[in-house]
């Protein structure tokens, strides 16, 4: 008698922490819609020296056919890709890995697909012809440049508290669209259409320091993080009298789609599961649970020397997970 059960295709997310992540309840979900016999796992992997590539090598060599990468390893990722698409290679990191018929590791970044699809297709906004600001200029914000500027806006100036930072990102995506430095004294005086945080200060609850004036009645104000409650940046905007105030789920969910996509060739509902994620967050009372059907999995060092583990940021909700 033969055995009818399909195999399953193995994907997983590696990262460090990662017990928060979503992703493994997010793609179950694309793989029940579009009836896709994967499985999805969340990964622990040492930050020790080394130990990145070794699990990445393991998991190929154990028949993985992607893997989802999020922080601290999307440069290390980038390094390990035999073949990176355009928008990766300019991002300088890499959260999409798979591995074609002779091996090959390819590498994409979806980041950046993730912020434009959320905020035009889910939401309704434009960013072509708007003033766009940006905090930050860190990885975040790197990895989602590059589409930004290509949906057009008239002006993007990037803020950091170190202005040489964002400098270099300025100078860097210069031919996609004007583009300005700046530090945050220096916003003084100005406002914008948009405003897009995508430094790290919500996961810690802070706020960068932001001159008051920034946002007419008519502003959109992002936050590339997500909570189950509004993020600092979110209450600032919302007390600023900002028209939209959104966090970084649907972000979440739409980078994840253009992943499951370069796997599989199909386009999941998105909506769907922007909604399921948020009810998930909104009944979570247990915040040290994960959305994996399994405790993550721990790659790599000594023993117990790094155990699936909570930030302060965790604990109350606050989370980057892409």
């Amino acid at each position: 008698m033969t055995d009818s059960q399909p195999t399953l295709d193995r994907y997983a997310v590696m990262g460090n922490p990662i017990a928060h992540s979503k992703s493994p309840f997010i793609h179950t979900q694309f793989a029940q819609q579009t009836g896709q016999a994967m499985q999805y796992e969340a990964r622990l992997v040492s930050t020790q020296a080394g130990e990145f590539a070794k699990a990445v090598a393991a998991f190929q060599s154990a028949g993985g056919k992607g893997l989802n990468i999020t922080i601290p390893f999307k440069q290390d990722a980038w390094r390990l890709a035999d073949k990176r698409s355009q928008r990766a290679e300019r991002a300088g990191a890499v959260n999409t890995l798979w591995f074609d018929e002779r091996g090959q590791r390819l590498g994409d970044n979806t980041d950046g697909i993730g912020l434009v699809r959320d905020l035009i297709n889910n939401h309704g906004g434009q960013i072509a012809g708007k003033r766009v600001l940006i905090l930050g200029a860190g990885g975040a914000v790197h990895g989602v440049l590059e589409t930004l500027l290509q949906a057009k806006p008239i002006q993007c100036v990037i803020a950091n508290r170190t202005v040489s930072k964002a400098e270099i990102l300025a100078t860097s995506f210069n031919h996609f669209g004007q583009i300005i430095a700046s530090t945050y004294a220096s916003l003084a005086g100005q406002s914008f259409d948009l405003i897009i945080n995508g430094t790290s200060a919500s996961l810690h609850g802070q706020l960068p320091p932001l001159p008051a004036g920034l946002i007419m009645p008519d502003t959109w104000c992002y936050d590339m993080m997500y909570a189950r409650t509004p993020t600092p940046f979110m209450q600032w905007a919302q007390s600023q009298g900002a028209l939209q105030v959104l966090d970084g789920l649907g972000m979440l969910v739409e980078q994840a789609a253009e992943s499951f996509y370069l796997w599989r060739g199909l386009k999941p509902n998105t909506a769907a599961v922007i909604q399921s994620v948020q009810q998930q967050l909104l009944n979570d009372n247990q915040p040290q649970s994960t959305t994996s059907p399994q405790t993550p999995i721990e790659i790599g060092g000594p023993p117990g020397l790094e155990p699936t583990r909570y930030g302060d940021w965790e604990r109350k909700g606050r989370c980057i997970d892409f």
